[in-house]
């Protein structure tokens, strides 16, 4: 068993002596000091002590560079984008057209001073070559500076004060447009409707219905329900129309009506002749199926007055070209009608005046 040493008090002098010892290890050319001390000695000395106004000058710089930040993450400040960075079609836009005395007025104003109004630009998920950012909202404005560049070729007209968005998706971006062109352009009801069913194209969303209630949330239950329509409207007959936005809303409700009813390939067909060569003219193209049977009512009354003598025959043929023919399947008896002057509005009329001689007076 090894034997245990005895731990002793150090004396005084030993005491002394380790002092002295390590003060001579440490000792170095600039004194007595270590060399890590007298480094911090000298740069101590050296220092200038910052005064109270620089300190609070140096953490308002700090809190402005910060909010700086904050602002261009959150959207808040206006940067000037170069023209050729900007897709103005990267989303479908809602308005279909451009009043040429309204566009020419908003030229007039920039020249006069300047875009009072940033556009709104997203960074692309995709940049090309030269595009960097998607439009939101603010076409006719990039229009106008794109138009003035073009004519005058003035640097200034090279870029265009612009917010950037980070919207979360195409269906963010879409809403972004939609509210802020809901409150600064008059759109019609045909382009509300037709934005929507070109945001479902978009895959931006689901359907039209989710399309409606998402881009015009804040609109009326009536107003939303009027939106699905006109979009319903665009979805049947959009590829066709020349002058969709020229319809009023009391005109589109109708042909809404007339498309539920089941003519939409008759519509189709009369705007397929391509009469339709003014507003005034595809209107009336369109209006003989929106009549109601109520509107009808006259003529209902006009066809039983020259109503033909009734003939036992399985085949009458009418002086203006008609040819009526009776058959029987076995079940029902039916009456055919053939001839180049029949259709829609004439068999309607021919229904209303059977029906009257069928009811009871």
């Amino acid at each position: 068993m090894a034997k245990r040493r005895r731990l002793e008090v150090p004396t005084e002098d030993s005491l002394k002596d380790i002092e002295e010892g390590f003060a001579r290890e440490t000792k170095s050319a600039f004194g007595a000091l270590p060399p890590i001390a007298q480094v911090a000695a000298d740069a101590a000395a050296q220092a200038t002590p910052e005064s109270a106004e620089a300190r609070e000058e140096a953490a308002r710089d700090k809190a402005d560079a910060e909010a700086l930040r904050k602002a261009v993450a959150d959207g808040l400040l206006v940067q000037e984008i170069p023209l050729v960075e900007i897709h103005a079609d990267e989303l479908s836009r809602d308005r279909m057209a451009i009043d040429s005395e309204e566009m020419e007025e908003l030229r007039n104003s920039i020249i006069a001073h300047g875009l009072r109004m940033p556009i709104e630009v997203y960074p692309l998920p995709k940049p090309g070559p030269n595009a960097k950012y998607g439009l939101i909202s603010g076409w006719r404005r990039l229009a106008a500076f794109r138009q003035l560049l073009a004519e005058t070729d003035d640097p200034k007209y090279k870029v265009i004060r612009a917010i950037k968005r980070t919207p979360g998706n195409a269906a963010d971006a879409y809403v972004a447009m939609v509210e802020e062109n809901e409150i600064r352009a008059n759109l019609s009801q045909y382009e509300r409707g037709r934005i929507a069913v070109m945001a479902v194209q978009a895959a931006a969303f689901s359907n039209v219905e989710d399309a409606v209630a998402q881009l015009f949330h804040a609109g009326s239950k009536a107003k939303r329900s009027k939106i699905r329509g006109f979009a319903e409207l665009h979805e049947e007959l959009g590829d066709l129309l020349v002058f969709p936005t020229a319809l009023n809303e009391r005109q589109g409700l109708k042909l809404i009506g007339a498309l539920r009813s089941g003519f939409a390939r008759e519509m189709r067909a009369a705007l397929a002749t391509g009469q339709g060569v003014d507003p005034q003219s595809e209107w009336e193209l369109l209006e003989p199926f929106t009549i109601t049977q109520d509107e009808r009512a006259p003529a209902r009354k006009l066809v039983k007055a020259a109503r033909p003598r009734v003939e036992r025959a399985d085949e009458v043929h009418l002086a203006n070209g008609i040819v009526m023919r009776r058959e029987h399947d076995g079940k029902s008896h039916l009456i055919r009608l053939e001839g180049k002057v029949v259709d829609v509005l004439m068999v309607e009329e021919v229904m209303a005046a059977v029906k009257h001689l069928l009811e009871p007076s």
